[in-house]
C-alpha cells in the first residue's frame, strides 16, 4: 500500500536504477533502498526531526545516515540532473529567470560604527540627559517647593502646585 507522499510504482522503476548497488562493501545487509526514501520523503515533507521519523520506515539512523552518504557521493545531485534533463526533454519544465533590480538603503545612521570610545564610556557608561526638573535638582527628589508642573497631555492629578517634601 502506498501512502500519501510515498515514491509511486512508476517513480520508483525511474529512480532505482541512479541509486547506489545495495551491499556492496563490509557489513550487514542495506535496508531497502525505497523504504529508506521514503522516510527521507516524509522528513523533508512534514520537517520534524529524524528522531520522530515512524517506525515504518525503519531506524532513523539508517534513513539519517544514507540522506548524508548519498549528499556526500552526489547520488541527489544525480537523482536532481536526471529528472530535470528527462522532464526538460519533455517540454515540462519552463525554464524562466527573474532579475530583481530592487536597492536597499540603510539609513543615514547606520553609516559607520565608531571606532574607538566615546568619552562618555571611557569614564564610565553612557549617562541618560537631564530632561526633567527633579532629575536636574541633584539630590532633590521632589521639584522645587512652588514650581508648576504644567503640560497639556496631563492628567489632572499632574497639574498642581508642589509644595516641597511633605514634613
Amino acid at each position: 500500500m502506498i501512502r500519501r507522499g510515498e515514491i509511486t510504482d512508476q517513480a520508483w522503476e525511474q529512480i532505482e536504477p541512479l541509486l547506489p548497488r545495495e551491499g556492496g562493501k563490509r557489513g550487514g545487509r542495506w535496508r531497502d533502498h525505497r523504504t529508506v526514501v521514503n522516510g527521507i520523503l516524509w522528513k523533508l515533507r512534514t520537517g520534524s526531526p529524524w528522531r520522530d521519523l515512524p517506525e515504518r520506515y525503519g531506524p532513523w539512523q539508517t534513513c539519517f545516515d544514507r540522506f548524508n552518504r548519498w549528499r556526500r557521493d552526489g547520488t541527489w545531485d544525480r537523482l536532481l540532473a536526471h529528472a530535470q534533463t528527462k522532464s526538460d526533454a519533455l517540454g515540462e519544465i519552463e525554464w524562466e529567470v527573474s532579475v530583481d533590480d530592487t536597492v536597499i538603503r540603510a539609513h543615514q545612521h547606520a553609516a559607520g560604527a565608531r571606532v574607538k570610545p566615546s568619552e562618555e564610556d571611557v569614564k564610565g557608561g553612557f549617562q541618560i540627559p537631564k530632561t526633567r526638573l527633579w532629575d536636574a535638582v541633584e539630590g532633590a527628589s521632589l521639584p522645587t517647593a512652588g514650581c508648576r508642573i504644567i503640560d497639556p497631555q496631563a492628567s489632572w492629578a499632574d497639574e498642581r502646585i508642589l509644595a516641597g517634601p511633605q514634613r
